[in-house]
C-alpha cells in the first residue's frame, strides 16, 4: 500500500512530466527558423536601440530616457516569446492561402504576423521623431544618428542620441488681462506645474493648460478650452534658460469668457436609442419632482431614487466636478447600459445659463445565467452547475435583487480512498442590494460614489457520504461606501451564522477518538455579531515607484450577550442558542502589502499578514470556519494548505490511507517578498521567500507546542523558490515551484535544513518540492 509521500511522489512527476513536454515543445519553436522565408535581398529587422551619449545627465536618467526614446521607435519588430517568434513562424508555413477564407487565412492574417524587414524601417523618420521628443524634453539642441548592424540576415538599427545641455525655466509669467476670466486664470498661479529653475518640458506645459482648464470649469467656465490657452517661449533671454508666458488666445469666443448656471434639469430614466441619435421628447410631458423634471411616462423607475443621484441644482453654477460626479452616481446605480448627458444654451446664448439632459438606456431588468464548472486537483475531481437569476430594478429604485442555486460534487478517482475521499453540497443564496443607504437616521457618507445598503441570506447542505453532513444557514445585514479612490469601507452591522451537524457515520465516530481536531471540524456553530472592514490603495498611481495596499478588519460575535449572560466554559457556565454553543470572540486582521518598482519590467513585492482571534466566555476558540491556516498557492508555497502549524506541532497521518486533519489555529503571523520581473512578451518569473505559522491561543494537550508563546519567532516556518506567471490581461496563470528552508515542528537547533538541500537526490525531492498552480498572483 502506498504512503502519503509516495503518492505525493507520483503526483509530481506527473507534473515534471507535463513540465518536460512544454519544454520539449519550446525547443521544437526554437530550432524553427524564419530566415529561409525571407525575399532575396532582404534581412529581418530584430530590433531599434537607442543609446544616450551624454556628460551632462546623471547616470541614473540614461536608461529610463533610452527606454522612452526606443518607444518612439517604428516600425516594431515581430513579436518574441523566449527569443523565439511563433506568430512569424505561423505567419510563414501557412502559405499563399487560396481565397480570403479558410485555416490557413485564419493562420496566415488573424493569428500569424508578416515579417518585419529592414527596408521597411525609415532611419530619417527615426532621427527627426527622437530629436523632436528630446526638444519637447528641453534639449532644443540635441542631435541624433543612426546605424545598422547585420548578423546571419537579422538586422538591428542603433540609434544615438546626443542631447547636450538642457534648458531651464528662468521665469513664469500669466499674462492675462483684468477681466473676470483674467481674475479666474491668475488664481490659479501658485499651483501651476510651470516652476522657476526646472527643466523645459512641453509635456508640462501641455498639462497646464488641462489644470487651468479643469479649474475653469470648476468656475463655470463650461464652454472654455485647453486650446484657447497659449504659451509662448522666449530663450533669448538667458545662457540654456526660457521665459514663458501663459495667455488666453486673442480668438477665444465670448461666451468661453462668461461663467454659465445651471437652468432646468430634464431626466429620463428610460430612454432607448433610435436611429437618429439621442432625441429631446417635449419637455411640457415632463413631470417636475423635487426640481427636476422627469420623462417616465410608464413610471419605470422611482423618482426619488434618481433625485437623491443628482448633483446639480437649479440655478447653481456649472461645475465639472458635479457634472462627474452626477454621472458617476448614476453609472454606479447599475442599472443603466449608458449614461449620457447634454447641456444645452437658453435662448441659443443670448444668457448665461445651461439646460440639462440626462438620457439614461436602461439594462435589461432580468437576466438569467447558468455555469457549468469541471474542476480537477491531484485525485480529486469534480463539477458543479450555478443557476443565477438577477432583476435589476426590483422595485423601481434600482435595487438588484439575485436568487442563486447551486449543486456540485468532488470524489476522489486515485490513491487510497479516505473519508474526506468525495462529497456533493447543494445550496441556494439570496442578495438584496440598494443604491443607498437605508437607516433609521439620516447617513451620507459621500455623494462622489455610490453607497450600497446589502441584505443577504443563504442555506447549504454539505454531505460527506462517509463522514458526515452539516446544515448551514447564515444571514447579513450590512453597507458599503467609498470615501474616496483610495478608501473603502464595508460595514456589517449584523452577520448570522448557523452550522448543525448530522449524520455523523460510525466510521467517522472512531477516527474522532484518534484525529481530535476532527471533532472541531463538526462542532455545533453559532455566531452573530457586526463585521467591518477597511480597504485603503493607491495601486492605481502606475507611475509612483512605491504603492501600496492594505486591508483591516475586525470580526465580534456574542460579546455583549455573553457578557449579560454571564457565560464562562471554564467555570461550567456555558450557554447554547439553537442547540448550539454560540461562540464569544473578538478577532482582528490585517493585509499590508507594498510593491516598489525597480524598473519598467521589475517589481518587488512584499506582504505582511496578521491574525489574531481572542475567545473568551462561552468559547476557548474560535469557530473552525472563522479559524486561521497556513501552507498553500497563496501563503507559505512550500508547505501544502492546511499543513502547516500550529506552532511546533508535529502533524500526523493517520490510519491505512494516511489520513491527514486539516491544521487550523488561533493566530496567525505571515511574511512574503517576491522578486518579480518580465521575461519575455506574455511571460514573467519570480523569486520568492515565504515565513511565517499559525498559532493556538490556548494550550491544547493533545497538540504540544500549538500555543502562542513569547517564542513564536523560534516557530515560524521558512520557504523559497522561483516560479513563471504567464500573464493573459484577462487572468493571469501561475506555477511556483518551493522547497521549505526552516521547518518549525523539527527539533530546536535542527529546523534549518539548508545542509539538507540535494536537487541531485529523488527521495530529497519527493519530499521536499511542492508545485503550486494557481490563477492570479498571490499578493
Amino acid at each position: 500500500m502506498k504512503t502519503h509521500q509516495e503518492k505525493e511522489g507520483g503526483r509530481m512527476r506527473n507534473k515534471f512530466m507535463w513540465l518536460n513536454c512544454a519544454l520539449a515543445a519550446l525547443s521544437c519553436f526554437a530550432s524553427c527558423s524564419n530566415i529561409k522565408y525571407l525575399p532575396e535581398g532582404e534581412n529581418l529587422y530584430v530590433k531599434g536601440k537607442v543609446t544616450i551619449d551624454s556628460d551632462t545627465i546623471p547616470e541614473r536618467y540614461i536608461k529610463p530616457m533610452s527606454d522612452n526614446l526606443e518607444e518612439l521607435l517604428r516600425p516594431k519588430p515581430n513579436t518574441t516569446i523566449l527569443g523565439m517568434r511563433p506568430q512569424l513562424y505561423l505567419y510563414n508555413i501557412a502559405g499563399e492561402p487560396k481565397s480570403d477564407r479558410g485555416f490557413k487565412n485564419w493562420l496566415k492574417n488573424k493569428v500569424g504576423q508578416p515579417p518585419v524587414l529592414l527596408s521597411d524601417v525609415n532611419r530619417e523618420y527615426n532621427q527627426n521623431l527622437l530629436r523632436n521628443r528630446l526638444e519637447n524634453l528641453g534639449f532644443f539642441q540635441a542631435q541624433v544618428t543612426s546605424d545598422t548592424s547585420v548578423n546571419n540576415r537579422k538586422a538591428t538599427v542603433t540609434y544615438t542620441a546626443t542631447p547636450n545641455i538642457i534648458y531651464r525655466i528662468k521665469s513664469v509669467t500669466f499674462d492675462v488681462d483684468s477681466s473676470e476670466l483674467g481674475k479666474a486664470i491668475k488664481s490659479t498661479e501658485s499651483e501651476s506645474l510651470l516652476q522657476v529653475g526646472r527643466p523645459y518640458n512641453l509635456d508640462n506645459i501641455i498639462a497646464e493648460r488641462e489644470r487651468i482648464d479643469n479649474e475653469l470649469k470648476n468656475k463655470g467656465y463650461y464652454y472654455f478650452s485647453p486650446d484657447y490657452l497659449i504659451t509662448e517661449v522666449d530663450s533669448v533671454s538667458g545662457d540654456h534658460q526660457v521665459d514663458l508666458y501663459v495667455m488666453v488666445k486673442a480668438e477665444t469666443p465670448a461666451k468661453a469668457k462668461q461663467p454659465y448656471y445651471i437652468n432646468h434639469i430634464y431626466i429620463y430614466p428610460d430612454y432607448t436609442l433610435t436611429q437618429g441619435g439621442y432625441q429631446r421628447t417635449d419637455p411640457r410631458r415632463a413631470e417636475r419632482y423635487q426640481g427636476y423634471y422627469f420623462i417616465d411616462p410608464e413610471h419605470t423607475f422611482r423618482r426619488f431614487a434618481l433625485a437623491n443621484a443628482m448633483i446639480f441644482k437649479e440655478g447653481e453654477l456649472y461645475t465639472r466636478g458635479n457634472h462627474n460626479r452626477t454621472i458617476r452616481q448614476l453609472v454606479g446605480m447599475g442599472s443603466f447600459r449608458f449614461v449620457r448627458n447634454e447641456f444645452v444654451d437658453v435662448d441659443t446664448g443670448a444668457t448665461n445659463r445651461l439646460d440639462v439632459y440626462y438620457y439614461l438606456t436602461p439594462l435589461p431588468k432580468r437576466g438569467l445565467r447558468v455555469e457549468l464548472l469541471g474542476k480537477t486537483a491531484a485525485v480529486y475531481n469534480g463539477s458543479e452547475v450555478n443557476v443565477n437569476w438577477q432583476h435589476r430594478n426590483a422595485f423601481r429604485s434600482a435595487e438588484l435583487l439575485t436568487f442563486t442555486v447551486y449543486g456540485g460534487f468532488e470524489t476522489q478517482t486515485g490513491g487510497n480512498v479516505n473519508l474526506n475521499s468525495s462529497f456533493y453540497r447543494y445550496g441556494i443564496e439570496a442578495n438584496l442590494s440598494f443604491p443607498r443607504m437605508i437607516a433609521p437616521f439620516d447617513w451620507s457618507p459621500t455623494r462622489r460614489f455610490v453607497p450600497r445598503t446589502t441584505f443577504s441570506a443563504g442555506y447549504e447542505f454539505l454531505n460527506r457520504r462517509t463522514a458526515y453532513s452539516l446544515n448551514s444557514m447564515r444571514f447579513s445585514f450590512g453597507y458599503m461606501w467609498r470615501e474616496n479612490i483610495e478608501k473603502e469601507h464595508s460595514l456589517k452591522v449584523l452577520e448570522v451564522a448557523y452550522v448543525q451537524p448530522w449524520n455523523i457515520t460510525d466510521a467517522y465516530q472512531a477516527l474522532m477518538d484518534t484525529v481530535p481536531p476532527l471533532r472541531h471540524a463538526i462542532e455545533p456553530q453559532f455566531t452573530f455579531g457586526p463585521i467591518y472592514q477597511y480597504t485603503r490603495t493607491n495601486t492605481t498611481q502606475t507611475e509612483l515607484k512605491h504603492t501600496y495596499y492594505f486591508k483591516g478588519g475586525v470580526d465580534l460575535s456574542a460579546n455583549l450577550y455573553g457578557i449579560i449572560r454571564g457565560a464562562n466554559v471554564r467555570e461550567g457556565r456555558q450557554y447554547q442558542i439553537f442547540n448550539a454553543n454560540f461562540s464569544q470572540y473578538v478577532k482582528l486582521e490585517a493585509d499590508l502589502r507594498h510593491y516598489m518598482r525597480l524598473g519598467q519590467n521589475t517589481q518587488l513585492a512584499s506582504r505582511i499578514m496578521a491574525g489574531v482571534g481572542y475567545s473568551y466566555g462561552n468559547s476557548t476558540m474560535l469557530p473552525y470556519v472563522k479559524q486561521f491556516f497556513s501552507g498553500g498557492p497563496n501563503g507559505l508555497r512550500a508547505f501544502r494548505a492546511r499543513t502547516l502549524g500550529p506552532g511546533s506541532y508535529t502533524p500526523e497521518f493517520y490510519g491505512e490511507d494516511n489520513f491527514f486533519a486539516d491544521q487550523t489555529g488561533d493566530i496567525k503571523l505571515e511574511l512574503n517578498t517576491e522578486y518579480r520581473a518580465k521575461l519575455a512578451s506574455i511571460v514573467h518569473w519570480a523569486a520568492f521567500i515565504d515565513a511565517g505559522n499559525i498559532w493556538l491561543q490556548n494550550t491544547d494537550p493533545e497538540k504540544p507546542g500549538a500555543a502562542f508563546s513569547s517564542k513564536f519567532v523560534n516557530e515560524m516556518a521558512v520557504g523559497a523558490g522561483v516560479g513563471l506567471r504567464f500573464d493573459l490581461s484577462f487572468l493571469v496563470l501561475r506555477g511556483d515551484l518551493a522547497i521549505p528552508l526552516r521547518i518549525p515542528y523539527r527539533a530546536r537547533g535542527d529546523r534549518w535544513v539548508f545542509d539538507e538541500i540535494n536537487f541531485r537526490d529523488p527521495d530529497w525531492r519527493r519530499r521536499n518540492l511542492v508545485f503550486n498552480l494557481a490563477i492570479g498572483y498571490p499578493f
